[in-house]
């Protein structure tokens, strides 16, 4: 809901030359996090760790009204990633949990298709109240959804097996606490394959008010319902045809569609190039979030996640600050910034080919 309006919003507080730190401040403090979330997720349990996330989400949407300046925007990003940081890392392993091991990438697409679900509604939702209302309102209609998601989560089951109560001494981190060793190929690869999205979040916005986009909402919600569509079916074929198989092909186009948003001159052909997006996201999610898990043991999820969402955050945080380094504010540079997503998308084919070659030469 946020997303789309906050470059404008930035700008207004005179910060039109940080906007590459709107996505790479949150996804710095997700990133770092993401051990902490992982830990906790395995040891006091899966809901905790998603309310934490979720009253982050609340307290900050409620704060963004009350900012004057751009240091306190930044600021603020770089707490608001805590809510990415925790949220997400202890919903997949929740969703590992409860469900059997040969439908685990069905699973994940279920889930993908939820969060895109709201995804696809929100930003032009939060276009449209900014729109005809104001930002505030937006920020206050935001903060109030994460609080029906909080009210949702008291009511669910816990899922770890063994629980422990919290310890202040659970916030230390070892090196094994870190990083999940069997997931640093699949964050490798999420990170290649994620690296665009930083991008897109960061210069597209501008990019649709170049075109003439006037709801800057509506590329993103293209971005998810494309991704809906794919998901539904991406997670049945990764547990039938195999995970590598269905993310190779995924990385084949996602990195044709983002040559197609080097070239778009017009709103219906961004709205093209963003729905290719999203469909080849929407295979690659679900295959990658299974295979994680699969390379993973059950009382190593929460880390496993936690991993590889590393990864994710560390690519869409270079990927926002490279962008917004080669876009500098000119219209003519877009091209320029996605054929640089383009070859850095490319990587992943080639590492999930050589990933295919290595388990062809096991078996």
């Amino acid at each position: 809901m946020l997303i789309p309006e906050l470059p404008s919003f930035l700008t207004s507080l005179g910060g039109e030359n940080y906007k590459g730190f709107i996505i790479s401040l949150f996804t710095l403090t997700a990133g770092l996090s993401r051990p902490i979330s992982g830990k906790l997720s395995d040891t006091i349990g899966r809901v905790p760790v998603m309310i934490i996330g979720a009253v982050v989400c609340i307290v900050c949407s409620l704060m963004y009204p009350l900012i004057s300046g751009i240091a306190g925007f930044l600021f603020l990003r770089l707490i608001h990633g805590f809510s990415t940081g925790f949220t997400p890392t202890a919903i997949t392993a929740y969703v590992a949990d409860i469900v059997p091991d040969d439908r685990r990438g069905e699973a994940m697409g279920i889930l993908g298709v939820s969060i895109n679900l709201g995804a696809s509604a929100s930003p032009p939702i939060g276009s449209y109240l900014t729109i005809v209302y104001s930002l505030n309102t937006m920020f206050f209609v935001s903060s109030g959804i994460a609080l029906l998601s909080v009210l949702l989560l008291v009511r669910m089951k816990e899922t770890l097996s063994t629980k422990e109560k919290f310890r202040f001494d659970m916030l230390k981190l070892t090196w094994h606490d870190l990083i999940d060793r069997n997931s640093l190929i699949p964050a490798a690869i999420c990170g290649l394959s994620y690296f665009g999205f930083g991008v897109v979040l960061t210069i597209v916005p501008d990019q649709c008010e170049y075109l003439g986009m006037s709801n800057k909402g509506m590329f993103f919600t293209s971005i998810t319902v494309f991704s809906i569509l794919s998901r539904l079916v991406a997670g049945k074929l990764s547990d039938k045809y195999g995970r590598i198989v269905i993310m190779t092909f995924s990385a084949f186009c996602l990195a044709f569609s983002y040559l197609l948003m080097a070239f778009v001159s017009s709103p219906v052909e961004l709205l093209v190039a963003s729905g290719a997006i999203g469909f080849s996201i929407g295979l690659m999610s679900p295959a990658l979030f299974a295979w994680t898990i699969d390379r993973s043991s059950a009382d190593n999820r929460g880390k496993a996640m936690g991993t590889m969402y590393i990864g994710l955050e560390l690519a869409i945080g270079v990927g926002a600050l490279m962008s917004a380094a080669i876009y500098q504010n000119d219209g003519a540079r877009f091209g320029s910034v996605f054929f640089v997503t383009t070859v850095v998308t490319s990587m992943a084919i080639l590492f999930l080919l050589k990933q295919r070659n290595k388990s062809e030469l096991i078996s």
